[in-house]
């Protein structure tokens, strides 16, 4: 019952991940490799517009919008999440369906009260007789094997099991959320990043075709600028198709559309201090494991139901009925009269045809199932823990380590550029150089989307993530209200909400 998207959306890339980057640095040092010669340039433009490439740097923060003091935050995204996800409200909906079993169930304890009737014309040469009835009939189990204790005790068993899936789904949707929002922000981010990268090539370009006008450069130069500059727009489309797919997802998750987006933080304060208190912590409490312990007492006591058919069963029975009688011609016996009933019935099963012993035989079987089932979901949420811790500690150490290339990069980009002023670098160099600048930050910011993605994942694994400990601004869903107000409901037709 746990779901293992969490460690599927974590491995998620984009398109500007770190695999992206370095593709991206290949295919222009490949289109630069064709070939090369020494050159000078006016460096002053070149060098402000590698200047604009420094603004997406470390972007973690907003998203490149100026009305960030009105952007939505993470914490806003999953309060519209746990109200209008769909997949969500449907999970609340099936709990709302379990919580009937209990009162399906617990009918076994109470009467049934029918009103019979029934005519009947018989005609017969010159006779003919008019008969018929009417009353009422009440019946009522005294002893049923058990079945029916049972039986209200496997459904209420199942409603505690609905009860922490659907606590289960709630972390689940809430970390779908943490992380479409996330994905969102990353892809946004790389967009720009490669946006600007689009705008210093296409300075290259112009510098360039420049410098081969005067005689300072050659056509080599220019298709070098050009390849790359090519390149970088079909990275563009990329990017922003991807920015468009997430958003897509991020719409369908939280319930709308994304707006201007906050920058968010990991989850530091809600983090276990090892790895080893985590696995403990979800051993503890996770809802997935809880759900399935609860169906093993579910099965246990289908066991105990479907075995008391092979006990005796009495049941009582008491009824009222006016006949009448009317005859043509007349006869003596016509009229109304007015008779009561009362009884007691006893049946003995002796032999059943085998159906019930086969019965008793698979309930057990599904009791042994669902004691394995404790132990899956036991070895998925640990294993989910231990992805999500990893994948934590990588992720942190990637943000440190990225920040220290970004800087290292653009340092040598800087070098680079002055160098090839001066003559003693080429524009393959240049090229290079800025490849490996927009793969640094483009693994940047997929670095600290990692981290925060990870952080949540942790959180959901350990199965505390919830609107109570995340102290959500939104009215908690409690299940148990649906539950306490039609557990022991006699009749009605329309639901607690009114339908």
């Amino acid at each position: 019952m746990l779901s293992l998207e969490s460690d599927r959306r974590l491995e998620r890339r984009g398109p500007g991940g770190g695999d992206r980057g370095v593709i991206a640095a290949a295919v222009w040092t490949r289109a630069a490799r064709q070939g090369s010669r020494s050159e000078r340039a006016r460096g002053s433009a070149v060098s402000s517009a590698a200047k604009r490439v420094l603004a997406a740097l470390f972007l973690s923060g907003a998203v490149l919008c100026p009305a960030a003091a009105s952007a939505e935050t993470i914490f806003g995204a999953l309060v519209k999440a746990y109200q209008l996800n769909s997949t969500l409200n449907s999970e609340r909906a099936g709990v709302r369906v379990t919580d009937e079993g209990v009162a399906i169930a617990k009918s076994g304890y109470r009467p049934t009260i029918e009103g019979v009737g029934s005519v009947d014309y018989v005609s017969n040469n010159s006779t003919r007789i008019a008969t018929g009835s009417f009353g009422v009939e009440i019946r009522q189990m005294l002893f049923d094997g058990f079945q029916t204790r049972n039986d209200v005790a496997a459904a209420e068993a199942r409603v505690r099991a609905a009860q922490e899936s659907l606590r289960n789904a709630e972390q689940n949707t809430l970390f779908n959320a943490a992380s479409s929002y996330m994905d969102v922000i990353r892809d946004r981010q790389i967009a720009v990043l490669t946006e600007r990268n689009l705008e210093f090539l296409t300075e290259q370009v112009r510098a360039a075709r420049s410098r081969f006008e005067v005689g300072e450069g050659t056509r080599t130069d220019v298709a070098q600028a050009e390849a790359s500059r090519a390149q970088s727009v079909a990275l563009l489309s990329q990017a922003r198709a991807q920015a468009e797919a997430s958003a897509a997802i991020y719409r369908e998750t939280v319930g709308d559309d994304p707006g201007s987006l906050q920058g968010a933080s990991p989850l530091t304060k809600l983090l276990p201090g090892s790895l080893a208190a985590a696995i403990a912590q979800a051993d503890a409490g996770h809802p997935a494991i809880d759900a399935t312990q609860h169906l093993v007492d579910a099965a246990d006591f289908t066991v105990k139901s479907v075995e008391g058919a092979l006990l005796p069963q009495v049941s009582a029975s008491a009824g009222v009925a006016r006949s009448f009688r009317e005859s043509s011609p007349d006869s003596f016996s016509d009229g109304t009269s007015t008779s009561a009933t009362i009884g007691a019935t006893l049946s003995i099963p002796i032999y059943q045809g085998g159906r019930v012993s086969a019965q008793v035989r698979q309930s057990k079987e599904s009791l042994g199932q669902a004691r394995i089932e404790v132990d899956v979901s036991r070895d998925r949420v640990r294993a989910a823990v231990t992805s999500a811790w990893t994948q934590y500690q990588a992720a942190l150490e990637g943000v440190a380590a990225n920040r220290e290339v970004v800087a290292a990069a653009q340092l040598a980009l800087n070098g680079v550029i002055e160098e090839r002023n001066v003559g003693q670098r080429t524009t393959l160099d240049v090229l290079n150089a800025q490849a490996d600048v927009i793969t640094a930050q483009i693994n940047l910011v997929s670095s600290e989307r990692d981290a925060v993605v990870a952080s949540y994942a942790i959180v959901s694994a350990i199965g505390r993530l919830s609107a109570e400990r995340l102290r959500l601004r939104v009215a908690i869903h409690e299940p148990k209200e649906h539950y306490e107000a039609v557990k022991d409901k006699w009749i009605g037709l329309r639901t607690p909400d009114g339908r």
